[in-house]
């Protein structure tokens, strides 16, 4: 399993237009074009989660991740925010880059802790930030996932 099967350009966005958690949390869900009633409930899910503890992982990253019913199989987005966003993470600064995962409860093929993982593991890689600071396309954010082999 490598983490670029997941990723598709369109939920990819290089310049989120938010400025604050909330809204990236609403904006990243708009990524995986789901209906209204659906996005409505993946956000409560997802806020229910950030508030046991920021998905914040430091270096400028956030995993935001949840389990839902309004997914009938694992689904990621990436969102990045250039000017950064208070997003509680754990070494206090603001947050750049945004990976967003959501899994069905019930999931036969069991992906959601290896993706939690390997983009946790992606993440620590030393030059990764300064990498995705420099994409200009979501295309060479997918380049970048093959090259590092996740």
């Amino acid at each position: 399993m490598e983490l670029r099967e997941f990723f598709t350009e369109d939920a990819i966005k290089l310049e989120l237009d938010s400025t604050n958690k909330d809204d990236v949390l609403k904006e990243l869900i708009s990524l995986l074009k789901l209906d209204e009633k659906a996005e409505v409930m993946l956000y409560k899910m997802l806020k229910r989660r950030e508030n046991l503890g920021s998905t914040g992982i430091g270096r400028s990253i956030a995993i935001p991740h949840c389990r839902s019913l309004v997914v009938n199989k694992l689904r990621v987005a990436f969102g990045r925010k250039t000017a950064g966003v208070d997003f509680r993470a754990i070494d206090g600064k603001t947050v750049n880059f945004f990976f967003l995962i959501v899994a069905p409860p019930l999931e036969i093929s069991n992906q959601y802790l290896p993706v939690l993982g390997k983009i946790a593991q992606f993440s620590k890689e030393p030059d990764v930030p300064q990498r995705l600071v420099e994409l200009a396309e979501p295309r060479e954010f997918l380049q970048l996932l093959e090259e590092k082999n996740v």
